[in-house]
């Protein structure tokens, strides 16, 4: 026997259903099956995802998926229309799927419950097509185009010419846009990997609908980090997609806003650049957009926003190809690009943008500026093919694009950068043909004037010269005559020229700043000096010369007034250049250094044989006749040129120039040049001073030269010596040409003597000239003239001319030199020199009394003028008398060569006691004397130091420098410092060994044998003269200091030298590099001094003194002794820091602050191993410095601060490379900062350092080294956050009503500098750093945080914190969502609203992830939170924020619980409150769908409203109350019994009990029940309490209460008209009529909650009284003797209130009788009802002379009244009466027609 079949249930049965259509559809295998099928089982297949079962919804949303996407990408290649059905079905179905939360398990899992994971193929088809249906925009039938997709594209996705399948209307349509967002979304889930969405996604970010471009920014910013742009076949699907395919079935290029998009891609992608094709087809379609019927079907650009931005971006990936692109690619792409770029300029317009587009647009401005750089760019990175050609035409064009190009400003920049971009492609060019076309070019643009038309045609209108300049600097060697000719003309226009260009070429004019412009990087610092490099090498003089000053006649621009500013800078160079190859012929080239030109300048003052060297150079290569003299004589000629001129200004530099020529020229040059010399009268009788100086002592040399005698030059020596004559009657520009003829005259005699070898003076002109020299130092007061005389008794002394015996009578030696004496006396050096040259010719004498000692002795005296300057002249003054011509001091003025010095007096012993003198001097008391005699010492031994009497006394000299060393005197103990070394200089190197025993024998006591021992509270400095702040240096201890801590007194002479930078010693060559550096680096104490380890330590700290000298002193002997600072460094690493470390804590501020500055030198650039160990120690004593009580040294401790945080910060930006480093100093760093030394210092500088440091270590750490940091570090963080809060805001916020403000506006500004608080995203950065095991470690570092932290600051931070980890960081915070946000619970009760406001919002975020429990917990929180809160609000405020927000914040979650919070929100929305009222409000809004949506929840409403109509609370109570009314008024006009019977007892709940602000609202729902609903009618008892409710509440004593329930007793009257009221009503309104009446005159009382008045209120319950009671009466229910009582009743209280003649009263009355008018009228009239409704006509006419609304009304009711009357009677003829009198009356025409149609009523009635 069979078993019955069991019978499936109806879920079964549809699972079943399911199952089968799936597996018809999986086994279809053609179109036309599939077709078939879809056609019969889609729509019912459909229906099923809005089946009653679970089950079948999730079979249908997830088990269909993998039926149809399984085999796509293979059934593409079968049958691409079967496919395409397929692939709609799935579009289909993704509308109905319910996709899980992202991150979640279920999402995850989604690809291998798809099948997608052993299916990648599948994935990648859907994700491909997915995309493709982003991109498709024409969803109109047969549509076979859209931008970036092919035809067979758009006829897939059409499905093959179906026509519905994109109209949305269409049973089988879908709509395009929502079908596109859904399959985002799909693309955003766990089905797909990052690869496959990447594409799709970049699609979707583009798209203009913002709905899904948001989706798509998303997925593209989570797959842009894992998608390596740097796959080929990824590139060339993007540029497939950007410029479209080929071909009639070609896709068409992407729209404006994709391809932007992916051509910022192709901006981080060097791959990109490679593909060459594709990237000329983008420019040239951004120059000259293809039209849209061409061959590809390419749509011509749209002009707006979306163009501007490609072409922005296209010009930027060009930039990109340029910048990174390979040489390769950059060798196809740059020439044709340059070129393109170049045609597109000038297809706008070149050189400027064509007239008749009179609209320019800035992206048209953009484009060409873009443009310029472009090429530039390109230009560069493939110069051989387009740039660096003998034609140079991109060049040229470049720089007439500059000089022409009108457009702007803007362009100008433009096409700047692009010619600096050019520049280095031309540095090492090597071609010839190219160097020469590029100096044409440059010189071509340097003299091009604004306003000109150049030879192109175009107008000038921009200065070309500065790029010019600067192009011949940098692309042209430094021998390239014609780029140093540019740098010359940059010169010439002077101050009129811009900064810039004149920089530029005083650059280009020094071979120092040159090599500066132009490293060589592969060369060593020593070897770029070196004149043997090509580039470096020197310009030849003879060219120079040929083209700056060539002759005028052959058109070049070469003299002095044309040259202009350019003048001294061409001839100095020029002089420049001759010396430097002459001192080069005898390889000794001066080094090539920022003092090239002093360097020349010294060989030529001081160094004999260099002199020499220079002069036997020009004699051999000039002295002969040819093309080399000829140059000479050229610029000689030059130089004349701008001498001779009166009128040029110009000319001191190029005078000094010539007279150097004619000191050092060849004899056959200077003869040549000789006969000229006349020409120099102009520039003789000069008013300038310098130019009279110079001039005469040029016709001084010419003029004496034997070829020179000529007729000219021999009356320019008449009219010298005439002038001269004439001296005592000179005044204005006669003085000065009698300056001048003395000079002149002066320096030719003494030179023509010496030429001639004559001894003394003869003849009568010679004899005359020197008598009227010595008439005007007797006679003459003129200043100039007396410096005239001085200088030829100096010029004829100092060349044997004037002896003693050669004075004519009556002056004498004697006399001259008193007068001398005088004059020196006066700060004169003239003369003093004088002197001293007058004493050469001076012979020695045994007598003392002779005119030497005479002269010796008189400078002897000149001591006491204490000016240095004086006395360096004495000692030089000194040499000369001691050693003559011997004299060093003198190689500069020996300016003619004849083969022998000039004669002077024979010398013996007067040097030796010169020195005994000065040496004796240096010891004495006296400070003047003690200053006059070191400096003449020094000068002895500089001058005369080569002498025997000199070399045996260098002992002497050491002793007698070594006690200035501690003068109290700082230039004494510099010039003795100076000597000392120069002592040291001038010995052997036996006497240097012994110099250097004998000065450290000294010091150590060994040898007591010198003189002058210091001790060490020796005062050397004044006090104050060398100020430290607290006091100043004053003893020699000071400086010994250095010494006492190496333990080596001996190093006292190696650190003796203070070097001071007194004008001095800077303004005198001889003395300019004088130092101790020399003995420091001798072999002989090299060894000693490297072999004492505690040097280095003490020497380095020394190298950071604060004071100045100390400093540069150190960092000179620091140079000297350490030749290789990094191995001597690393060798003695350990003991320099633990010295630093050991006084960055010393007693003395100049120790700590140069301790701070020295550890901060020594760990830059250190390996970090080298200072692991001290790091530790280094931060704390650091933050302990930055607290010092200097403010220097908190400088420096936070300068060294800076330090260590730039050096942590480039670690950390290394990333893994120096991970093990990194992890190391964040161990040490990050406690020590999160300390009390840190961020809890008490000192606010080092707070501040703290904090800021902490900042740039986490926004500078990579996520896997700060990673185990990050939870200890978001704790310290939040914790900071407000005791880092300044303090002002705690005073202003306790004091707010001070300054018109409240707590709460400060507390907003608190939480808007919280939000932008830099340590606030440094908490994000951190957060964005969490893993999983980072998060488990968070959790209990953030409870504390929320459980302790306070301040408003920490924890507004902590909410945001929580805010952070919810939206972003969700996939790791999700396990911790339910624990926060129970413990959030505590925290929103906080006192202060901000801080509860902020945690409620968090919560409202952490509510998106927790478990239903958690939420409704949460939600059981709030309800307890509102109903047990008594009378406090803010507790209900609370609930109300903590609703809101997870409504607002998480509301897909608030939305499935709504069944179980909305009826608590309904109810507490009509809190008294108004912030709890609107936050509830807001959120029932947003989370229901009308007002009838209440009923969904009615019982839920009723149920949670009810039992708290009972609360003793009084809040509570009227909440409830309220609510219920608002259920009554949202249910509409109809309320269903039964709804009606749920309603009915909270309703009749409500409206009970005493009486409270607001009551009337229930009273009125109450009413409304009535109206609209029946329960009433089928429930007499319901009906009958309802009675006697109203009638209760119509009966309440409060005033303001009772006005409405009268008014709401009327309403209920009319709606409950099944009963008879009037005598249920009269009893209640008769004696409350009365009772108002009769107190009419009471006192109008002010209500004391702001309400109406009393007398307000009066008038509107009576008013609502009397109308109540007229609408009571129903003729229905009345028989006429009742009725007619009833009316008499009425009238009787409607008279006396109408006699009040109050408004609102009659109009009320009004309204009554109209209604019961109304009514009267569908009964049958009698006589006696008409006699009694006769007596109301005169109640509706009693207001004559009321407003017009009132008289309105009162026709209205006579309208009514008329329609009820019979024919005749009393009230016909009172009712005509009183109408016809107020027409007669009545003006207002609308209320005459009323009135009118009353009258026709009665008549036609009658």
């Amino acid at each position: 026997m069979s078993q019955p079949a069991v019978a499936q249930t109806p879920e079964a049965k549809e699972l079943s259903l399911v199952g089968k259509v799936e597996l018809r559809i999986a086994l279809t295998d053609s179109e036309k099956k599939l077709e078939a099928m879809l056609n019969t089982y889609l729509a019912p297949l459909l229906l099923k995802l809005a089946s009653d079962y679970m089950s079948v919804r999730n079979k249908e949303r997830l088990d269909l998926l993998p039926t149809l996407v399984h085999g796509l990408a293979d059934n593409y290649l079968e049958s691409k229309a079967h496919t395409a059905s397929l692939f709609n079905v799935l579009l289909r179905l993704l509308h109905h799927l319910v996709l899980p939360q992202r991150g979640t398990s279920e999402d995850l899992a989604l690809r291998v419950r798809l099948g997608l994971a052993e299916k990648p193929r599948d994935a990648e088809f859907i994700a491909t097509w997915l995309g493709k249906l982003t991109l498709y925009n024409n969803p109109t039938a047969n549509a076979k185009s859209s931008p970036g997709l092919s035809p067979e594209d758009c006829e897939f996705l059409q499905v093959y010419g179906k026509n519905e399948t994109w109209t949305s209307d269409s049973p089988n349509g879908l709509n395009l846009t929502e079908t596109k967002i859904v399959s985002t979304k799909f693309l955003s889930s766990g089905a797909f990997v990052e690869r496959e969405r990447f594409i799709p996604a970049l699609f979707a970010s583009a798209d203009s609908n913002s709905r899904l471009s948001t989706v798509g920014d998303d997925i593209l910013k989570r797959a842009t980090p894992v998608v390596s742009l740097e796959d080929p076949d990824l590139l060339q699907q993007l540029y497939d997609v950007l410029i479209g395919t080929r071909g009639p079935m070609g896709s068409l290029p992407a729209r404006k806003s994709l391809q932007t998009k992916i051509l910022a891609l192709f901006c981080r992608s060097k791959e990109a650049t490679t593909f060459t094709s594709q990237i000329l087809q983008i420019v040239r379609e951004a120059l000259e957009p293809r039209s849209q019927d061409n061959a590809t079907g390419t749509s011509a650009p749209k002009q707006g926003l979306d163009v501007s931005k490609l072409k922005a971006q296209i010009f930027a990936f060009t930039n990109w190809v340029a910048r990174v692109g390979s040489e390769e690619s950059l060798k196809a792409l740059a020439p044709t690009l340059v070129a393109e770029l170049r045609d597109y300029i000038e297809s706008q317009g070149w050189h400027r943008i064509n007239e008749e587009s009179s609209n320019v647009t800035a992206a048209e401005l953009g484009s060409r500026s873009f443009c310029y750089e472009s090429i530039g760019l390109l230009a560069k990175a493939c110069p051989g093919k387009i740039l660096v050609e003998p034609n140079l035409d991109l060049l040229r064009w470049l720089f007439v694009s500059l000089a022409c190009d009108s457009t702007g400003s803007d362009i100008s920049i433009s096409i700047e950068q692009a010619l600096g971009s050019v520049l280095s492609a031309f540095v090492l060019n090597t071609d010839a043909d190219v160097e020469a076309a590029l100096t044409d070019l440059l010189l071509h643009n340097m003299t091009l004037k604004l306003g000109e038309v150049a030879a192109s045609g175009i107008r000038v209108i921009r200065s070309t010269r500065y790029v010019a300049v600067r192009f011949a600097n940098r692309c042209l060697p430094f021998h390239n005559v014609k780029a140093r000719w540019i740098d010359v003309l940059a010169l010439t226009n002077g101050p009129s020229e811009r900064n810039e260009v004149i920089e530029e070429g005083r650059r280009g004019l020094d071979p120092f700043w040159y090599r500066n412009l132009n490293p060589l990087d592969d060369l060593p610092a020593i070897k770029r000096k070196s004149p043997d490099i090509p580039r470096y090498q020197m310009p030849e003089f003879h060219a120079l010369v040929g083209l700056f000053f060539m002759d005028e006649k052959k058109g070049a621009l070469g003299v002095h007034r044309r040259l202009s500013f350019g003048y001294n800078p061409a001839i100095s160079f020029c002089r420049g250049i001759l010396l430097h190859h002459a001192l080069a012929s005898n390889d000794r080239a001066p080094v090539v250094d920022v003092d090239w030109k002093k360097n020349i300048d010294a060989v030529i003052m001081n160094d004999e044989i260099g002199r020499k060297e220079i002069m036997n150079y020009l004699a051999v290569r000039y002295g002969t006749s040819g093309a080399a003299q000829t140059t000479l004589l050229q610029y000689i000629g030059a130089i004349f040129d701008g001498l001779v001129d009166e009128s040029f200004k110009e000319s001191d530099v190029a005078g000094n120039c010539l007279l150097e020529l004619c000191s050092l020229g060849p004899a056959a040059v200077l003869d040549k040049v000789a006969p000229q010399a006349p020409q120099l009268r102009g520039a003789i009788f000069s008013n300038r001073h310098a130019s009279r100086s110079i001039a005469s002592h040029v016709f001084g040399i010419l003029a004496s030269r034997e070829r020179a005698m000529t007729p000219d030059i021999d009356n320019m020596l008449k009219i010298f010596f005439t002038n001269i004559e004439k001296w005592h009657e000179a005044i204005g520009s006669q003085a000065y040409e009698v300056h001048g003829s003395i000079l002149a005259t002066a320096y030719w005699l003494s030179r023509k003597l010496f030429i001639q070898n004559e001894c003394g003076l003869r003849g009568s002109e010679a004899v005359a000239f020197i008598r009227l020299i010595f008439d005007i130092l007797d006679k003459s007061r003129d200043k100039e003239l007396l410096s005239a005389a001085t200088l030829a008794i100096d010029q004829l002394s100092l060349f044997g001319s004037l002896s003693p015996d050669a004075i004519p009578s009556p002056y004498s030696a004697e006399a001259l030199v008193d007068k001398m004496k005088l004059r020196s006396e006066a700060g004169d050096e003239e003369s003093i020199l004088a002197l001293g040259h007058f004493a050469m010719q001076c012979a020695e004498e045994e007598d003392q009394k002779c005119t030497l000692i005479q002269i010796v002795d008189t400078l002897y005296s000149l001591h006491e003028k204490r000016h240095p300057e004086l006395q360096f002249a004495v000692g030089a003054a000194l040499s000369c008398a001691a050693a003559g011509w011997e004299s060093k001091s003198l190689i500069g003025l020996q300016d003619v060569a004849v083969g022998s010095t000039p004669r002077d007096a024979a010398r013996s012993s007067i040097l030796g006691s010169i020195l005994e003198k000065v040496l004796g001097d240096c010891k004495t008391t006296k400070p003047a004397l003690r200053q006059g005699a070191v400096i003449w010492l020094l000068c002895m031994v500089q001058y005369c130091g080569h002498m025997v009497e000199v070399q045996t006394r260098l002992r002497s000299c050491q002793a007698a420098f070594k006690g200035f060393l501690s003068d109290r005197e700082s230039l004494n103990q510099e010039t003795a410092s100076r000597g000392l070394t120069l002592v040291y200089e001038r010995g052997d190197r036996g006497l240097k060994d012994d110099l250097i025993r004998d000065l450290v024998g000294s010091f150590t006591g060994t040898n007591t044998s010198l003189a002058g021992n210091v001790s060490n509270e020796t005062q050397l400095f004044e006090p104050g003269a060398l100020p430290t702040g607290d006091g100043s240096v004053t003893t020699y201890k000071d400086i010994m200091s250095l010494a006492a801590e190496v333990g080596d007194s001996s190093l006292v002479y190696r650190f003796m030298s203070l070097a001071s930078n007194n004008a001095i010693w800077s303004s005198r060559a001889a003395f300019g590099r004088f130092g101790l550096s020399n003995i420091l680096s001798d072999s002989s104490v090299d060894g000693y001094l490297a072999e004492n380890p505690k040097l280095y330590p003490a020497l380095y700290r020394y190298r950071f003194d604060p004071n100045t000298n100390v400093r540069n002193a150190m960092n000179d002997i620091w140079s000297a002794l350490v030749k290789d600072p990094q191995s001597i460094i690393d060798k003695h690493f350990d003991s320099i820091m633990e010295d630093l470390l050991k006084n960055i804590l010393g007693k003395e501020w100049r120790v700590r602050q140069a301790s701070c500055a020295a550890i901060a030198d020594l760990v830059q650039g250190r390996a970090f191993e080298k200072y692991e160990t001290y790091l530790s120690r280094i931060w704390t004593l650091t933050f302990k410095v930055c607290d010092d009580i200097k403010v220097s040294v908190r400088k420096a401790a936070m300068a060294l601060a800076r330090v260590l945080t730039a050096d942590l910060t480039r670690s950390l930006e290394a990333g893994q490379s120096s991970r093990n480093n990194v992890d190391i100093m964040l161990k040490e760093v990050l406690p020590f900062l999160l300390s009390p030394s840190g961020l809890e210092s008490s000192a606010q500088e080092v707070q501040a350092f703290a904090l800021k440091t902490l900042l740039q270590i986490i926004k500078s750490s990579k996520a896997q080294i700060l990673r185990p940091f990050v939870p200890d570090l978001v704790g310290r963080l939040l914790a900071l956050l407000s005791s880092l809060e300044p303090q002002e805001i705690n005073y202003l916020h306790l004091n707010a009503d001070k300054y018109g403000m409240t707590g709460q506006q400060i507390d907003d500004i608190r939480l808007g500098s919280v939000k932008a608080s830099p340590m606030m995203e440094a908490i994000e950065r951190c957060l964005d750093m969490l893993d999983e095991e980072a998060m488990k470690q968070l959790q209990p570092s953030l409870e504390n945080a929320l459980k302790t932290t306070i301040g408003l600051p920490s924890r507004v931070g902590v909410s945001r914190v929580l805010v952070s980890l919810s939206t972003r960081h969700n996939f790791w915070f999700r396990p911790y969502a339910d624990i926060f946000l129970k413990l959030l619970r505590r925290q929103v009760l906080d006192r202060n609203d901000t801080i509860s406001t902020s945690f409620a919002a968090a919560s409202g975020y952490v509510a998106r992830m927790a478990s239903n429990e958690a939420l409704l917990s949460l939600f059981e929180y709030s309800k307890k939170l509102y109903f047990d809160s008594g009378e406090d609000e803010k507790h209900r405020i609370i609930s109300a924020e903590l609703v809101s927000a997870t409504a607002k914040h998480a509301t897909d979650r608030f939305n499935s619980l709504a069944s179980d919070i909305l009826p608590f929100v309904f109810i507490a929305k009509h809190d008294s409150n108004d912030r709890t009222k609107d936050l509830f409000n807001n959120t029932w809004n947003e989370n229901v769908g009308g007002a009838r949506a209440v009923l969904l929840y009615l019982n839920e409403i009723i149920s949670a409203a009810s039992p708290h109509l009972d609360s003793p609370r009084w809040s509570i109570k009227h909440t409830a109350a309220f609510a219920i009314a608002d259920v009554v008024k949202s249910a509409g006009a109809e309320i269903k019994t039964s709804d009606a019977e749920i309603i009915w007892p909270a309703l009749e709940k409500a409206v009970s009990g005493k009486t409270w602000d607001g009551k009337e609202t229930v009273l009125e729902a109450f009413v409304n029940f009535a109206k609209h609903s029946t329960l009433w009618k089928s429930n007499q008892n319901i009906a009958d309490q309802m009675q006697s409710i109203m009638l209760r509440e119509s009966k309440r004593n409060n005033t303001q209460y009772r006005q409405h329930a009268l008014a709401h007793l009327g309403d209920f009257v009319e709606a409950c008209n099944n009963v008879d009221w009037y005598d249920r009503v009269y009893p209640v309104m008769e004696p409350l009529i009365q009772g108002l009446l009769d107190d009419d005159h009471d006192m109008d009382v002010d209500s004391k909650t702001g309400g109406p008045s009393s007398k307000i209120t009066s008038e509107q319950t009576l008013a609502n009284a009397i109308k109540t009671l007229l609408r009571s009466i129903d003729p229905t229910f009345r028989d006429h003797p009742r009725l007619i009582l009833s009316l008499r009743q009425t009238l009787v209280l409607v008279e006396r209130t109408m006699s009040r003649k109050d408004r609102v009263v009659m109009n009320a009355v009004m309204d009554g009788e109209n209604t019961l008018f109304g009514k009267v009228a569908k009964v049958e009239h009698s006589e006696d009802l008409d006699a009694t409704l006769a007596e109301y006509v005169a109640t509706i006419f009693s207001d004559e002379n009321g407003t017009e609304p009132s008289r309105t009304k009162a026709a209205e009711v006579a309208v009514c009244l008329a329609g009820s009357v019979g024919r005749g009677g009393l009230l016909v003829e009172r009712l005509e009466h009183h109408l016809t009198f107020a027409l007669s009356q009545e003006r207002s025409p609308l209320i005459r027609q009323v009135l009118q149609s009353a009258q026709k009523a009665i008549r036609g009635g009658s």
